[in-house]
Parts: structure tokens; C-alpha cells; sequence
């Protein structure tokens, strides 16, 4: 599996850590930036994440900062995006698994990184389940993103 992985200065230290450790487990990972923990904006790294999964560079992206929160907000803005907030190991593979969400956030702020490293595992094992409830809500939040996402 393809990943991507970025983050502003508030994510960097937990970006790399994670980044080695995703690298020595087998998967593919690419490092998009930030390249120095020297203050930056979250939306550029979002955007960067957002584009690389869009072109097909990657199957899912994980975007740290310091809450989450604003990477989350800011790569929700591209349409074909799930970008969710998870700061438990349930939530990391239950929004893959049921709302096939394609991009992780999380808060290097918010979580100390044996947390970090746990939500990273269940995302990354997680796929979408196909089931038909879970295909239904889906369809529907791809038909609102079609609506409203021009």
C-alpha cells in the first residue's frame, strides 16, 4: 500500500518517528513536507496530502499537527477526501471500515506517541467494509460532495 505522510511544525516531531516506523513495517511511505519543525501552515501540507491521494500517488495519508483538527478541516475542502480526527484506536479503524476515510489526523498535542503509534496501525490495517449500510452512506456523502463541492 501507497501512503503519503506531512505535517506543519506542531506534527513534525511525531512525523518522523511514525514515518520510520510505517517505512520498517513494509509499506511504501512517502514524506511530503514539512522538512523542519521551522513554523509553517497546516492548509499547505493538507493540500499536498489532498493532492497527492487525488492523482493516485497513494491510497491513504496521514496529516499530523498540533490538534489534528486543522489539518482535517482543511483536507475535507477537496472533493474525493475523508479526512478524519482520530485520537483513539476505535475510532482509526471504524471510520475506514465504515466511511472509508482515506486521510488520518491527529494531534501531536493531543496524544503522546504510543497512542500515536496504535491509531496509526489500526487506520493503516483498516479497509472499508462493503457492506451495504456502509456503501449506502457513502453514496449519499459522495452525492452532498457532488452537490456542493463545484
Amino acid at each position: 500500500m501507497k501512503i503519503v505522510i506531512a505535517s506543519d511544525h506542531g506534527g513534525f516531531q511525531y512525523k518522523g518517528i511514525l514515518l520510520d516506523e510505517i517505512q520498517e513495517q513494509g509499506y511504501d511511505i512517502k514524506d511530503l513536507g514539512a522538512f523542519d519543525d521551522s513554523p509553517s501552515d497546516y492548509p499547505d501540507f493538507a493540500a499536498i496530502i489532498a493532492r497527492a491521494i487525488l492523482k493516485g500517488e497513494a491510497e491513504k495519508g496521514i496529516l499530523i499537527c498540533g490538534s489534528g483538527v486543522g489539518v482535517a478541516v482543511a483536507a475535507n475542502k477537496f472533493k474525493g477526501i475523508r479526512a478524519g480526527v482520530c485520537h483513539d484506536t476505535y475510532s482509526a479503524h471504524q471510520c475506514v471500515e465504515h466511511d472509508d476515510v482515506n486521510v488520518l489526523c491527529i494531534g501531536q498535542r493531543v496524544i503522546g506517541i504510543e497512542l500515536a503509534r496504535e491509531i496509526v496501525a489500526c487506520f493503516l490495517k483498516a479497509s472499508f467494509s462493503n457492506e451495504e449500510r456502509h456503501k449506502r452512506r457513502l453514496k449519499k456523502i459522495i452525492a452532498i460532495e457532488k452537490k456542493n463541492m463545484k
